[in-house]
């Protein structure tokens, strides 16, 4: 019998990536990548304004690029006939959104507002609508809203409602002229099909759609008189299920891709919890840490238990029949690559060049040789904002144990470890409140750090296990297409046929374990310290910085 083939298309924060599949054992065959030719939009417009403190922006059409050059390409390499291709998927970061015109065209396109930031899409990472949230949390609170305790008692700035509401009270006009506020893994499938649908994982854990239906007219009316309507005017009520089809492949999107017209386009996801298929993982108790620009923990559960802090529950989210858990951090990778990029010595930089590696590999050789400890330091890893325990994107970093004698392998191993005592913190969170944690499963491209990856096992004292894939949510998004195609009865089946792992890659050492124990008590002092009101520096900071102190002493005068 002839091979099929599924395509899965991933969205990351700078660039999107299509992995070609065999349906029959989940064979990556090819895969390419697509940068974004804008990038993330955070200093300037395209036109040249410039952007405030907080703001992450992107241009649809470069989601569209992905489409026109690593679909054919991935096809291309993969060799496979486009008539043996039965479907695509897509994934997505989240909370990314955007509006448009009721025929899905984004604002952003249109020549006379190119030039007004809030018709780009915010991506996930946008932090400037930090006081809507804050609002979103109070009001709900003061209503006894009964669906904040399934996001751990506080909605992210990240999240769809506090954009939606930022837009509509920073930018009325735009607002009023959007017909459509939509995440962008929707908009995508949009593209592919010609008709607008909305999926179940985005509007569950991104924009508090729980027990089937969103939060009441009154309580967004409770917000602003003028965002009473937004889900009646400005979105779909009808919600369509994981591991569905979406609709099939328009003609212009098969000319895009190259793929044939017509085959089954699933409903869209978001990265990490497409992910979860691809580790195999469809029972509780495993937790799928995927792990790049961010990091989201993403864990099955039995039964329903509210979390403090943690981003959502939503029954069904992940994998029909279990509730899917989503907790978090802001900035992982990113914390990385900021650090390379604006505190190594250049004569680091210079060794990387001689050795044609890169300066994370020199960075990574060195620190390895260090025991736990050694370098004296400890660190917060909250330079993007705190996603969970605390949810709080006015967080800010902190390297505690400087030095003259301080090199920068040691802070990099620090900044390491400030992530793992993160991960740690979330763990510890989930079983505290009745949501057991029996083992880690790495996805992402943060694996490839062997030096990180035992960090985490000792951190953590769990076993590690890695999704074998290079492409985890690629992979996924693959898993759901075949699903959709009707080769598979449904997720369970097609992850237990399709995904990839190894198990117990890493394991805890016990000697790390001890001093890591003791090293995650400071971190946990200086967590609550910082984190829980008692010193609000960091927020004072941020003030100072944002202008917001001088304005109020203008103000005064």
């Amino acid at each position: 019998m002839k091979d099929l083939y599924t395509i899965g298309v991933d969205y990351g924060t700078e660039s999107g990536r299509a992995v070609v599949v065999r349906v029959r054992d989940g064979q990556e065959m090819a895969s390419a990548v697509t940068p974004y030719p804008h990038g993330v939009i955070d200093h300037h417009l395209p036109t040249g304004e410039t952007l405030p403190p907080d703001w992450a922006l992107q241009h649809p059409d470069d989601y569209l690029e992905v489409l026109r050059n690593a679909v054919p390409e991935a096809l291309k390499v993969s060799g496979v006939q486009p008539e043996d291709v039965v479907g695509i998927g897509i994934d997505f970061t989240a909370c990314t959104m955007l509006p448009t015109l009721q025929d899905g065209t984004p604002l952003c396109f249109l020549p006379e507002l190119k030039t007004e930031k809030h018709t780009y899409v915010k991506l996930w990472k946008h932090h400037a609508a930090q006081k809507h949230a804050d609002r979103i949390n109070e009001t709900a609170a003061r209503m006894g809203e009964k669906w904040l305790s399934r996001y751990g008692n506080k909605i992210s700035s990240e999240w769809f409602f506090a954009k939606a509401l930022q837009i509509l009270e920073e930018a009325p006009e735009v607002y009023a002229q959007a017909d459509r506020l939509i995440e962008a893994a929707d908009w995508v499938v949009w593209q592919l099909t010609g008709q607008e649908t909305r999926n179940t994982c985005t509007a569950g854990y991104k924009a508090m759609h729980q027990d089937g239906h969103f939060p009441s007219r009154a309580y967004f009316a409770a917000l602003n008189p003028a965002f009473a309507d937004v889900v009646q005017d400005k979105m779909l009520t009808e919600l369509s299920p994981l591991g569905g089809k979406a609709g099939t492949l328009s003609m212009k999107a098969a000319q895009w891709t190259g793929l044939k017209e017509g085959i089954a386009v699933a409903v869209a996801n978001v990265d990490a919890h497409v992910a979860v298929p691809a580790a195999t993982v469809t029972e509780a108790g495993q937790m799928v840490a995927i792990m790049g620009t961010s990091t989201c923990h993403m864990l099955l559960g039995e039964k329903l238990k509210e979390v403090p802090g943690m981003c959502g529950v939503v029954d069904g989210g992940i994998i029909p029949g279990l509730y899917g858990y989503e907790a978090g951090q802001s900035g992982v990778g990113d914390i990385f690559g900021w650090f390379v990029k604006h505190a190594v010595p250049e004569a680091h930089h210079q060794q990387a060049r001689a050795e044609h590696v890169s300066v994370h590999q020199i960075l990574e050789r060195e620190a390895a040789k260090q025991r736990p400890g050694e370098h004296g330091l400890i660190a917060l890893d909250w330079l993007n904002g705190n996603r969970s325990n605390l949810v709080d994107a006015d967080l800010s970093g902190l390297i505690l144990g400087l030095t003259l004698h301080t090199r920068a392998p040691d802070i990099y191993r620090a900044l390491i470890e400030a992530t793992a005592f993160g991960t740690r913190a979330i763990i510890d969170n989930f079983r505290a409140h009745g949501v057991p944690v029996t083992e880690l499963i790495i996805a992402g491209g943060l694996k490839k750090n062997k030096m990180l990856m035992q960090i985490y096992a000792d951190v953590t004292e769990l076993p590690l296990s890695i999704v074998t894939s290079e492409q985890g949510p690629a992979l996924g998004s693959a898993i759901h297409a075949a699903v959709a195609a009707g080769l598979y009865e449904d997720i369970r089946a097609a992850a237990k046929v399709m995904g990839r792992l190894e198990k117990h890659v890493y394991k805890p050492i016990p000697e790390n374990a001890r001093i890591y124990r003791e090293m995650y008590k400071e971190y946990l002092t200086l967590h609550d310290h910082f984190g829980r009101g008692l010193n609000n520096v960091m927020k004072r900071l941020k003030k100072l910085k944002t202008g917001e102190v001088q304005d109020a002493a203008a103000t005064l005068a």
